[in-house]
């Protein structure tokens, strides 16, 4: 069962649609959310949007605060194994409030995604993930 390179995890984790943001709660247990994203280079870029949630105040930015470390996590199932696969981005995040940092953040992700270039409403505070390994896995070789 073949590990895939950095590069191919970059490839394939920047293509995908969502992925899974793992960070670490204050008390030290995990927590994990869906997020949205771009990749540029190698930092991940998200942003508190104005989806139904309990404001822009997030969880996850207090979690890096605290505890920068971080793990996001794309992959791909089906019923037949041979599609299966992974890619892992980890590093450290950290959250911006405002600045050019914030605006390259909402400008990739609504160049990605319809939905927020179609959205006037405010958004709130960027996350940042500062990406130290890519890594990931396939089941079959393509």
């Amino acid at each position: 069962m073949p590990l895939i390179t950095a590069a191919e995890a970059r490839r394939r984790f920047s293509d995908a649609r969502v992925a899974r943001l793992a960070t670490v709660r204050a008390d030290g247990r995990p927590h994990l959310v869906p997020i949205v994203f771009a990749v540029e280079g190698d930092v991940i870029h998200s942003i508190a949007d104005p989806k139904p949630k309990r404001g822009l105040d997030l969880l996850r930015h207090r979690n890096l605060a605290a505890h920068p470390a971080a793990s996001l996590l794309v992959d791909v199932y089906d019923e037949s194994w041979e599609q299966l696969w992974w890619a892992r981005a980890d590093g450290i995040g950290r959250v911006v409030a405002e600045g050019a940092e914030r605006e390259t953040a909402l400008r990739l992700l609504r160049a990605k995604y319809p939905q927020y270039a179609a959205w006037d409403v405010p958004f709130g505070a960027a996350t940042l993930i500062e990406v130290r390994r890519w890594s990931g896995w396939e089941l079959a070789e393509r």
